[in-house]
Order: structure tokens, then C-alpha cells, then sequence
């Protein structure tokens, strides 16, 4: 089973995550389509305090435009969701959405380039956050 999410941890807080990470994904071609704050979400619906965290609905359009061509129904999973969490006030978490796991979802070998492509820039992407000299 392929782990369905790509992960890295980073030394330094939230907010500087939160914008070394939008950056990275621009740097990908990703934009940013939604932002949900699952802080405050989760504060205000059901007054739960849970750790600063935000979920990133990040969209390279070339690449969603080939998957769905591909296979329209994959539009339920689309975008690629990003995930940026607190552990602690020096240290936080960055996920994303796997898009291996997509393909068990839909067994087409047009899908499985536009995963690859897409894989490829994400990992990209939390690897530069790794480098030395990134803020």
C-alpha cells in the first residue's frame, strides 16, 4: 500500500511555515485555490482548541486540466491538498496529498503520467523547504 500522504518536518514555527511553504508550491507552478483554517474552523463550530493548522487546496491548472481529461470523476479529489501543523513553537509538520494514492483509485495510464508529474513538483517542493537557507 502506497502511504498516502508525502511528509516532512521542519525547524520553525508555524507562520514562517505556512509562508516558506506557499512559496515552495508557487516555485512548483502550484496555486493556491482555498485555505482552511482548521484552528479557528474547529474553534467557532465546536468551540475545540486544536493545534495551529491550515489546510492548502493547491492547484497547478495544466495538471488538473490533464487529469481531468483523463478521468472527469477525478475532480472529487482535486486539488491537491497540503496540510501545514504546529508540533510545537519550533517545529512544524508540512503533508500532502500523495497523488500515487489516486491511483487506486482509477486504473488509467493517463492519470498515472499527470500523478508522476504531479509527485514529482510536490516532493520538489517539500524538499526545498528542507534546504539549507530556507525560511
Amino acid at each position: 500500500m502506497t502511504n498516502y500522504t508525502l511528509t516532512t518536518e521542519l525547524a520553525q514555527p508555524y507562520d514562517a511555515a505556512v509562508a516558506a511553504v506557499k512559496a515552495a508550491l508557487a516555485e512548483q507552478g502550484f496555486g493556491i485555490l482555498t485555505e482552511i483554517d482548521l484552528k479557528a474552523t474547529l474553534k467557532a463550530k465546536l468551540d475545540v482548541d486544536v493545534v495551529p493548522q491550515v489546510i492548502l487546496g493547491a492547484c497547478r491548472p495544466a495538471l488538473a486540466h490533464e487529469a481531468l481529461a483523463a478521468e472527469p470523476s477525478i475532480a472529487a479529489v482535486l486539488p491537491c491538498n497540503v496540510v501545514v501543523r504546529s508540533v510545537d513553537d519550533d517545529t512544524t509538520v508540512v503533508e500532502a496529498f500523495n497523488p500515487d494514492a489516486m491511483m487506486g483509485l482509477a486504473d488509467n495510464a493517463a492519470l498515472h503520467t499527470v500523478a508522476a508529474d504531479a509527485k514529482q513538483r510536490l516532493t520538489a517542493a517539500l524538499a526545498s523547504l528542507e534546504a539549507p537557507g530556507v525560511a
